[in-house]
């Protein structure tokens, strides 16, 4: 009882910290919804469709009470897929045995997205690159695998086994990989963690010595090859992506520290034992500069104070190098609790991580490791999002990297039979509408603000809400505009209005 109310008291000190007149409108709100090893989805053990399949709806409806607006949602997590492939088979996490269908058979991708999109949720759909398997047994893999194809495009690290990334055939099977998706898929993103070239193994290096003796590409570097490799499925992704839907993005989740500044004067303030331009080959600073990608979601999964890799310092260093492209921050919803540093036993750490964001512009937004982890809602977070930092309605933000036209505005807002209805608003030159935007006002005040989320009752991909249904906050008259958003993320501009009386 003592612990829940101290809970209590922390959360409601910060929220009086917290400016709530400061939430964005446009703001990134997503979780990873993690698959590899079942961390997430489904649950370890649980191969029968109609339990997946609620498992899901269960984490897109909690996520939709949070005034979440997307998921990143794992689904190629060892050379495998949770959707229906002809290039790879299906995976273990899903079925207990790679390369066996789900029965009875549905597409647990097609079904996400058609659930995540009736709730406003975006999917970002989340691919390894490089990794086949995490554990060292070739028998896992099924006979349609490409390691028993073509095991020439692979080599052993470690325990683990990798695709090349020195090969150029490696680059076309997954551009073919990703294509595929953004094809046959509605997606909202294509997405990337942070795991490149692998972590370091203690006493090991990466065995592509006869690769670069062989592709060496004018590099005598093995490093800068190494970076050169990535760099170019990055650029190559980038190009495919936008060609098929130029609206679904490219983002990446990399390690938290791109170099240290004892190494590059462009670097962080930090002591980091790994980073990700000398050990994982990925110059993510440069990604951003040049725009190949759309969005960065930085993995800070420290605490504020930390010596080697202080959460504070490396915010701002994201925000000063994040080149005009969309920045959100990740955030270790797991480690609350269970963390070795006293910081994350107390219930304000994370509470405290969010509201340092607001003091940077560049942020626009959130990612939490991993759903199960902040669903659990240790040291009350949820609580604390529902009542202070999400507590209205945000837009997924522009991307910045695109340049498209608002959305047509919808017309012919009217009541009827105590509902609000208006006229779908058609395609236009290929600027498909996402969802609308009711915003109600008090009709005796006048104002219409719609920079302003409190002013947001509800998103919907319908053209009527029921107004019996709503929350009317106790007005007598309520004033109603509707826009729409686009595949851009882009919102139409303010044409109609309409009262009502209740």
């Amino acid at each position: 009882m003592k612990k829940a109310l101290l809970i209590l008291i922390v959360h409601f000190a910060f929220s009086m910290m917290y400016d709530l007149s400061a939430q964005n409108k446009h703001e990134m709100r997503a979780a990873w919804v993690a698959t590899v090893a079942n961390i997430d989805w489904p649950k370890r053990g649980c191969f029968d469709t109609d339990s997946q399949k609620m498992q899901m709806i269960e984490i897109l409806d909690s996520l939709k009470a949070l005034n979440f607006n997307a998921i990143v949602f794992q689904i190629r997590p060892t050379a495998d897929a949770l959707y229906q492939s002809d290039l790879e088979p299906w995976s273990l996490f899903l079925t207990g045995k790679q390369g066996v269908a789900p029965t009875p058979f549905y597409d647990p991708l097609a079904f996400t997205i058609a659930e995540a999109h009736r709730r406003q949720i975006e999917v970002h759909v989340w691919l390894n690159p490089y990794r086949v398997l995490n554990v060292d047994n070739l028998s896992l893999l099924s006979e349609n695998h490409l390691y028993n194809k073509k095991p020439e495009l692979f080599v052993k690290y470690g325990k683990q086994y990798y695709f090349n990334p020195g090969l150029d055939k490696t680059r076309k099977f997954l551009n073919k990989v990703v294509a595929d998706v953004v094809t046959r898929y509605d997606v909202d993103a294509i997405h990337f963690d942070d795991y490149f070239y692998p972590y370091r193994v203690v006493g090991a290096e990466f065995p592509d010595d006869q690769t670069f003796e062989q592709y060496p590409r004018g590099f005598k570097n093995k490093d800068d090859w190494r970076r050169n490799n990535v760099n170019l499925i990055i650029q190559e992704l980038n190009k495919t992506i936008k060609k098929i839907k130029p609206w679904v993005e490219f983002g990446i989740s990399p390690f938290g520290v791109w170099r240290n500044a004892d190494k590059d004067i462009n670097g962080s303030a930090t002591q980091a034992g790994c980073t990700n331009y000398d050990d994982l080959y990925a110059d993510v600073r440069l990604w951003l500069e040049k725009g190949w990608i759309d969005y960065v979601v930085p993995q800070l999964y420290w605490e504020i104070g930390k010596t080697v890799a202080d959460y504070q310092v490396l915010v701002k260093w994201w925000s000063d190098n994040s080149f005009g492209r969309n920045l959100y921050i990740g955030l270790s919803a797991s480690t609350l609790g269970h963390g070795k540093a006293e910081a994350w036993k107390r219930p304000n750490e994370l509470c405290r991580q969010l509201a340092m964001n607001e003091k940077h512009p560049a942020t626009s937004g959130a990612v939490f490791f991993s759903c199960k982890g902040l669903l659990r809602n240790a040291q009350g977070l949820c609580d604390s999002l529902q009542q202070t930092y999400y507590k209205y309605p945000a837009l997924n933000p522009e991307n910045r990297n695109l340049k498209g036209h608002a959305s047509a505005a919808p017309r012919n807002l009217r009541i009827e039979n105590n509902k609000l209805r208006w006229d779908a608003v058609d395609d236009e030159d290929g600027y498909q509408i996402a969802y609308y935007v009711v915003y109600m006002f008090d009709a005796t005040l006048g104002a219409t603000n719609t920079d302003e989320p409190a002013n947001i009752l509800t998103k919907t991909s319908d053209t009527e809400i029921d107004l019996t249904q709503i929350n009317n906050k106790g007005f007598k008259q309520a004033t109603f505009i509707v826009t729409s958003v686009n595949r851009f993320r882009q919102e139409s501009t303010v044409v109609e209005r309409v009262t009502h009386t209740f």
